[in-house]
Formats: C-alpha cells, structure tokens, sequence
C-alpha cells in the first residue's frame, strides 16, 4: 500500500519583514500555516504563527529532580546501609561528600533527558529524511508552507493571497 500524498502550496518570501506582516495576514484570512522556514532568526514570527512557549523547561527540571534523587538515594544506601564504612570518623551517610557526585549525576540527566525529549517531540528519527519544501530556505530565502489538506480554502485563493501579501513566487510541492 502506498502513502497518501501530502500537498502544499509554498510561498517564496526575499524580506523577513514582508515575511512577517504576511504571516498575520494569512492567519486573519483563515489559512492554516503548515511551518515557516528561514535561514536566520526572524524575531516575532513565533507569536504571530500562535506557538506557545515550550515545556521543555519543565521536563529539565523533572530529569534534574530525578538525577539528584537517584544519586542521593544511591549514595545514602550504600554508603549508609549495603556496605558502611567509616572513613576518618565520620558518619556513614554524611551529606557533603556525596554534592559533587550528586550534582553531576543531575547534570547529565537533565542533558540527556533535554535531548532525548526534543528529538521525540520534533519528530526527529534515524530512519526519516526531513522535508524540504524550497531548497533556498537554508541560504537567502523565506519560505512559507501550506498544507492544502488542512485547508478549506481552495489552492487558487490561497495562492492568491500569498501573492498579494508579497511572495516572489508560490510553487507545489507534494510528499
């Protein structure tokens, strides 16, 4: 059985300024924007495609908390309890010499939690290939991508309004 295919009307842009009032524009119209593509930063457009902040904070923090839990809890058990020992007279689950271990161990679990979590809520697998809609949109191009199946709005008045609101040049593109 073969996929069904995926089509998009994408929108070539030369200004991020144009870019960005086209964008406001287009969602005020109804058109659901797909993702936007640029080569640099473009300071706003997050607000105006209506992202939300990430929650990735919190999940570093879990990770945090789980790393220190994890290495305390570890420490305190075998030093303290499996195997004690008493080192220069002091106790078995003395708590300063066990900080530096649990810091690092809180540190890399957060990293890897961070990096793990992105990659699976981006979508970003071994095995699958990224789409690129324009191959420009990594060198000097701003492009736009529309998915034609999540729209009610038909391929001709989308195209339309991405040429009134300043796109060079609106292409086709099917996955």
């Amino acid at each position: 059985m073969t996929a069904a295919k995926e089509n998009f009307l994408v929108g070539i842009f030369d200004d991020e300024d144009v870019l960005l009032e086209a964008v406001g524009n287009i969602r005020d119209k109804g058109v659901k924007i797909k993702e936007v593509y640029s080569p640099f930063p473009v300071h706003g457009l997050d607000e105006e495609l209506g992202y939300t902040r990430s929650r990735l904070p919190i999940a570093a923090f879990l990770f945090g908390m789980t790393g220190t839990i994890l290495a305390l809890s570890t420490q305190i058990w075998m030093l303290g309890f499996d195997w004690p020992m008493i080192i220069g007279g002091k106790n078995n689950y003395s708590i300063p010499p066990f900080i530096p271990v649990t810091f690092e161990f809180t540190v890399l679990l957060s990293a890897f939690g961070m990096v793990i979590t992105f990659l699976i809520v981006s979508d970003m697998k071994p095995y699958k290939w990224p789409r690129q809609y324009d191959i420009r949109s990594t060198d000097d191009k701003h492009v736009m991508a529309i998915d034609l199946g999540a729209n009610k709005t038909s391929k001709e008045e989308i195209r339309a309004i991405l040429k009134e609101n300043g796109a060079t040049e609106v292409n086709e593109k099917s996955f």
